[in-house]
């Protein structure tokens, strides 16, 4: 079996920016190629995990959601990173295109992201890791029962720090800082 980290897209890989639809606004995290070129050169498969529900509350469609990946996609490889796998949760139980519209096991704090990935990639959950955003990303990486996970205080880090539950979590200020901290083995 295999080891990932898994990271949340928005706020941990590329800047926040509410809903993004459009690839030219994409702009990586600072310190995020180089982490993700550690995890890769540590044997780890690196795995994104989104949510994405502007595609149920019709903000964005599949097709802009694909455009995004592919920016992402072209700059890391600029910078020889490379994300193996991205797994999205489109619905929301609240959204205005009835086909995302409902709740599901793959909207995080559930864990259906990382099953479906450790399922389909032959990935050994217990011995991998996931680096969020929001305290949801912690929650669905300890319902998955991951190995550790960590609060980054890049995105929405910086407010979910502060949330009643945090108080448990551990917190880094980045993507690089949580990779290197995971990485050698004192989280």
């Amino acid at each position: 079996m295999k080891k990932a980290f898994f990271l949340d897209r928005d706020g941990v890989i590329i800047e926040e920016r509410n809903y993004l639809a459009d690839p030219r606004e994409v702009a990586l995290c600072p310190g995020a190629p180089e982490a993700i070129r550690k995890m890769r050169e540590a044997g780890y498969l690196v795995i994104a995990v989104s949510n994405q529900s502007g595609i149920a509350r019709g903000y964005f469609t599949l097709e802009q959601l694909a455009a995004v990946e592919r920016k992402i996609n072209a700059l890391l490889e600029a910078e020889n990173a490379r994300i193996d796998a991205w797994y999205y949760c489109p619905h929301h139980r609240r959204g205005t295109v009835p086909e995302f519209t409902r709740d599901c096991d793959c909207r995080k704090p559930k864990p259906g992201l990382l099953l479906r990935a450790a399922e389909e990639l032959d990935i050994d959950l217990p011995h991998s890791f996931l680096i969020g955003d929001k305290l949801s990303d912690i929650r669905a990486a300890e319902n998955a029962r991951c190995r550790n996970a960590i609060l980054v205080l890049t995105g929405h880090g910086s407010e979910e720090k502060d949330l009643p539950g945090a108080e448990s979590v551990q917190i880094e200020t980045d993507i690089l800082a949580a990779a290197r901290r995971l990485l050698s083995g004192t989280a």
